[in-house]
């Protein structure tokens, strides 16, 4: 018999759930119930806990024998490395960017830009276009492949990012991405490159804003949680 169906539910489960966690479904500090999961999902409980158990090795879960599974709030510390991370790879692909930039990729971009007015909105969709963008900024330096890395290495930063982004508005985001590529399209990496790093490290001051408000959403993760839902916003 083929195991396959097990592995393909393992790693389904794992996805759709980190996508939860990091979309903020689950917000901080909510817990988990297999039995539910299971059932609302269509699968049995094994992959559930396969994948709660990933979840918890990528720090987005913690799992306590006995009490159960929760999500784990917002760690600064790891939103730090992340940022830390995604800065380097963004800010050095600048320096690659030709002098005669790409003519369609910067359409592209000039089109992402003009959506997001659009969805200013839509937190949703707005999150989605300005993963877009920055993408397509990595395309510009022919540099697209270190994308998913990014990605990768960034789910703590997204969370604290969506968070902040619930109370800020979204224009003042599309604001910032407009000023970095026209000073990348008129000056190059020079001019650009502070104004990237201004934009990258806004999220550290959503989390002191955030951290003031509801300081629940990044409390220490020491101890074992209570069974009860956190709110992640009034």
């Amino acid at each position: 018999m083929s195991t396959r169906p097990i592995r393909t539910n393992r790693r389904t489960v794992y996805d759709e759930l980190r996508r939860r966690v990091i979309g903020l479904d689950f917000g901080p500090g909510a817990p988990l119930s297999e039995n539910e999961l299971a059932a609302e999902l269509g699968v049995s409980r094994t992959p559930v806990r396969e994948a709660l158990i990933m979840l918890a090795q990528d720090g987005l879960v913690q799992v306590f024998p006995k009490v159960g599974s929760f999500v784990s709030r917002v760690d600064a510390q790891r939103v730090s490395d992340a940022q830390f991370l995604r800065e380097a790879v963004e800010l050095a692909s600048l320096d690659d960017i030709p002098a005669d930039p790409d003519p369609e990729v910067v359409k592209e971009l000039r089109e992402n830009l003009a959506q997001q007015e659009l969805a200013a909105d839509d937190l949703d969709q707005f999150f989605v276009l300005d993963e877009q963008f920055h993408h397509g900024l990595l395309r510009l330096a022919h540099h697209e492949g270190t994308w998913q890395s990014v990605v990768a290495a960034k789910a703590h930063l997204d969370r604290a990012r969506r968070l902040g982004l619930h109370d800020r508005s979204l224009h003042d985001f599309i604001v910032q991405h407009t000023q970095v590529l026209d000073a990348l399209l008129t000056g190059g990496a020079e001019e650009a490159r502070p104004l990237m790093r201004a934009h990258l490290r806004a999220v550290f001051d959503d989390i002191e804003r955030l951290r003031a408000r509801s300081p629940e959403l990044f409390a220490p993760s020491v101890g074992q949680p209570t069974r009860r839902n956190i709110a992640v916003w009034e």
